[in-house]
């Protein structure tokens, strides 16, 4: 089993609106290479992303299930890269000052991965997740100056309409 843990500078629910959006899955998953489809309801447990891993020609298709959401806390899923296996991953988001504390557990559960020597796949995978979770908090950090970017834009065409409607007020006042 690799834990993989990172400090992040952004919110848990900041975090949780990236594992919410499955059409950002292959930006941040490292070996993920593109997202075929998703469940409606994702991420609702039980869900299902149709994802592939790898580079082309040499490409699998891949299935990612919701097994538990509580955003903005927990995640658990399970990922099978069938043939070398399936994989419980369990994504943990504390709050941490102004950011949060981003833990990372994955484990092989079945397949040919398991009799690789643990000590071995947990260095793979310890480095594997821990760029995982690096891309994972450029795209959070990404969406929320997005976001803010878009509110400050909205607010700034409030403050245009409402100084419009002010020169419009100050035309009536002149032809009176």
């Amino acid at each position: 089993m690799s834990i993989t843990v990172r400090r992040f500078d952004c919110t848990p629910e900041q975090v949780f609106t990236v594992l919410a959006d499955p059409w950002v899955y292959p930006t941040w998953v490292v070996g993920a290479s593109r997202l075929r489809s998703a469940d409606p309801d994702w991420p609702r447990p039980t869900t299902r992303l149709h994802h592939s891993i790898g580079v082309w020609p040499l490409v699998l298709n891949d299935v990612t299930r919701v097994n538990a959401w509580d955003a903005p806390r927990r995640v658990e899923l399970t990922a099978n890269t069938w043939p070398f296996g399936r994989e419980r991953v369990i994504i943990e988001v504390q709050p941490r000052d102004n950011g949060s504390l981003v833990l990372m557990e994955e484990r092989v559960v079945s397949g040919p991965l398991r009799f690789i020597p643990k000590r071995l796949m947990d260095v793979v995978l310890n480095i594997r997740n821990a760029e995982t979770l690096r891309r994972l908090e450029y795209v959070a950090k990404g969406r929320a100056a997005e976001a803010l970017t878009a509110a400050g834009r909205a607010a700034e065409g409030r403050l245009v309409q409402g100084q419009n409607e002010l020169d419009r007020e100050d035309d009536l006042d002149e032809l009176d």
